[in-house]
Parts: C-alpha cells; sequence; structure tokens
C-alpha cells in the first residue's frame, strides 16, 4: 500500500473530498432539520389534543373546549406497591414515568394523583416550592404521555405524615391553610390544559356532635392510611349543608383566583341502612361543583345496592365514578353494575399499584401471581375488555 502524505495529495481529490464533506455535512443537517420539524409538529399535535376539558352543554358528560368532542374519563386511581406518590417521586421519578407509560397503553385517558397536605404546605400560609415544582414536572410528564389529571388534594392519608401544627389548628385557621394549598396548587397548575379537575378532599365528613379537639380524621385505618377527613369538630348549632356550603365556597374560590378547570369532590356513596351520613348532601353541594364523583365497590353481599346509592346522585349534574374495584365483589359482578351504571354515571376510575396487565399476567404464567395480585389482574383485563364497550 503507498501512503501518499497530505502535502502530495493533487489538488483535485482534495476538492473533491472537499466537495463530499460539504455534501454530507448538507444532507446531516437536513435530515437533522427534518426530524426537529417532525418532533414539534408531533408536540404541537400532542399538545393541540390535550384541550381542557369542560360539561357539555346537555349536563351530562363531558366535551373538549375547542373541538366539542365527547371525553368520557376511562382511568386509574395512582399508586405504586401500596406507597404515596410523594414517597418515592423525587427519587425514583422513573418509576412513576414508567408507570404513566403503561397506563397509557392500557387505554386510560386519566390518572387521579393524591396531594398529600404535609408535604406541598410548610406552615398555614407557606406551600413548599420543592413540591409544587415536581408538581410542574408531573404536569409535564403527563402532557407528554396524553394523560389528563384528576388532582385530589388535602389528602392526611398517612397520620404519620400529617404535621402536627395542621392537626392543633381550629376550624377557621384550618379552612384558611387548606385554601392556601388549594390556590398555592391552582396557581401551579394554570396554565396546562391537562388538568380533567381539581378534587377538593378525599371522602369527607361532617360530625353530628361535637368531637374532641384535633381529630379529624377518622380513626379507621386501610392498612396504615386512613382516607376519611372531618372539615368540622364542631356542627355548633350549623346546618350540615351550610358547614359543607361555606366549605366548598372557600376552596373553589381559591382556586377560581388562578384556573377555571373543572372542580369536584370525591363523595362517600349512601348506603340504605345509613342514608346521608357523610353531612355533605348532594342536593346541597351540587350546585356549588362541576360535577359529582362518588366511590362505590360493590359488595356480592349486598346486590343491587350499589347501583341504587349510584342512581342518587343522578340530580342533574354529570356523575364521574371517581373510585370502584373489584374488592368486595369479583370481577364479573363488578362488570355487571358497571354496564347498569352507564344510564347514570359518565366516567370510570379504578386502581393501580405498579403492575401492567401484560406484567400480571407473566406472573400468573409464572405461577408467582399473589393473592392481591390476582385481583388487580382482574380488574386489569375487565378495564381493557370494557374500554371499546365505554369509549366508542
Amino acid at each position: 500500500m503507498n501512503k501518499v502524505g497530505s502535502g502530495s495529495r493533487p489538488k483535485h481529490h482534495l476538492a473533491s473530498n472537499s466537495n463530499t464533506k460539504t455534501k454530507s455535512q448538507a444532507l446531516a443537517l437536513t435530515m437533522w432539520m427534518t426530524i426537529a420539524l417532525v418532533l414539534s409538529a408531533s408536540t404541537e399535535t400532542a399538545h393541540a389534543a390535550m384541550e381542557r376539558i369542560q360539561v357539555a352543554p346537555d349536563g351530562k358528560g363531558f366535551i373538549t373546549a375547542q373541538s366539542q368532542h365527547r371525553f368520557v374519563p376511562w382511568g386509574m386511581n395512582y399508586g405504586n406497591a401500596g406507597r404515596l406518590m410523594e414517597d418515592f417521586w423525587d427519587k425514583d421519578w422513573g418509576t412513576l414515568a414508567g408507570d404513566f407509560r403503561k397506563l397509557k397503553e392500557m387505554g386510560a385517558n386519566v390518572v387521579r394523583v393524591h396531594l398529600q397536605f404535609g408535604k406541598f404546605m410548610i406552615t398555614q400560609d407557606q406551600a413548599n416550592p420543592k413540591a409544587l415544582k415536581r408538581l410542574r414536572r408531573l404536569l409535564k410528564l403527563a402532557e407528554e404521555t396524553g394523560l389528563y389529571l384528576d388532582i385530589t388534594g388535602l389528602a392526611c392519608y398517612r397520620p404519620a405524615d400529617t404535621p402536627a401544627w395542621y392537626d392543633a389548628l381550629g376550624e377557621t385557621s384550618r379552612w384558611t391553610a387548606q385554601a392556601n394549598f388549594w390556590s398555592a396548587v391552582a396557581k401551579t397548575c394554570r396554565d396546562s390544559h391537562i388538568v380533567f379537575c381539581y378534587d377538593l378532599i378525599n371522602e369527607p365528613l361532617l360530625p353530628s356532635g361535637k368531637r374532641d379537639a384535633g381529630q379529624w380524621r377518622s380513626g379507621s385505618l386501610f392498612g396504615e392510611y386512613d382516607f376519611i377527613q372531618y372539615i368540622a369538630l364542631d356542627p355548633a348549632g350549623r346546618k350540615w349543608e351550610d358547614i359543607a356550603g361555606a366549605w366548598l365556597e372557600r376552596m373553589t374560590g381559591a382556586i377560581r383566583k388562578h384556573d377555571r378547570s373543572l372542580i369536584t369532590v370525591g363523595l362517600l356513596p349512601v348506603p340504605l341502612a345509613w342514608k346521608d351520613f357523610s353531612g355533605f348532601l348532594r342536593a346541597a353541594v351540587a350546585p356549588k361543583l362541576d360535577f359529582l364523583s362518588v366511590h362505590i365497590y360493590p359488595d356480592s353481599k349486598k346486590p343491587g345496592e350499589e347501583l341504587e346509592c349510584l342512581r342518587q346522585f343522578a340530580i342533574g349534574k354529570p356523575v364521574v365514578i371517581e373510585e370502584t374495584f373489584p374488592l368486595t365483589c369479583s370481577a364479573a359482578e363488578l362488570q355487571t353494575f358497571l354496564r347498569a351504571s352507564r344510564p347514570y354515571a359518565c366516567g370510570w376510575l379504578g386502581h393501580y399499584d405498579g403492575y401492567s396487565l401484560g406484567e400480571l399476567e407473566s406472573l400468573q404464567k409464572a405461577g408467582t401471581l399473589t393473592l392481591p395480585q390476582s385481583i388487580y389482574l382482574a380488574w386489569m383485563q375487565l378495564f381493557v375488555r370494557l374500554k371499546p364497550e365505554f369509549m366508542p
């Protein structure tokens, strides 16, 4: 092989090489510009697709704000291995992002996330900037994934995570702290269209008599969690509807200063034997909300009761079954209920805990599926199977 030094290379060879290099660079630049334009167009298309959701003119469901297309909430309450989102989202964002992708792949369009009050508020008047920063990152993740968020707030699910100063507050100061929470959250989310709704609090209660100071939670643990809170500790001669109405106006007012996304409250059902034990009377709270949300878990021992509970919420506002699951019934019984619920409900959310349908089916084939996982498997199969029926 003859070695030709750079000084002896013919000029025409240098020119040819230079032209080839220039053409290659131009081609590469063109390719990158094309890719950039495609990605940009894809991002713009995805952003355009994520229109704000509003109540349909007939009051029976939801539509997209600009295109006026029908929107059916079909999704999950988010969790991972029994953990709260804030337990890991600062150190293991990849898990959260992966879960959102799995949910989208299974056909979900809404994810309900639960914001813990103690993680978002440092004092009665000061929000936690780090938590709000992660919330902004969550909004971006949801938009990139194509999922809307049901943002449920004021959660105090794990008693140990609830600040002592918060439980020590009286009613007036506690309501102020709660309004400040919602003001900070709504201000953070106001420029995003992926907020399907703000759920003011999960399963609120009003007392029938005076409760002890600081006893804001129900005291009934589900595992390590208490999902129910009291809005007041002492009726002090007030009617339930007056207390609930004043509280709702305070919270919705804090949100409306910044954002016009839909507002609801995740209400307990009304068992036939207990009547309106929560104090949040449907007819009284409905005018102050954009739609009603109810949590219904059919019980095999009480056939038909769940549908009757649901009927009581059909009072002229859209109704979303914000929580359901084959917890005290079979998947087949839940399927029967869901199909029967369609004349009354226009949205449905179940539960997710970190495993996709494919992953659960793989565990089943390997013979390593646990009993709780088998219940999730039955639910996931039902969720995927019913989607074409509920979201035509």
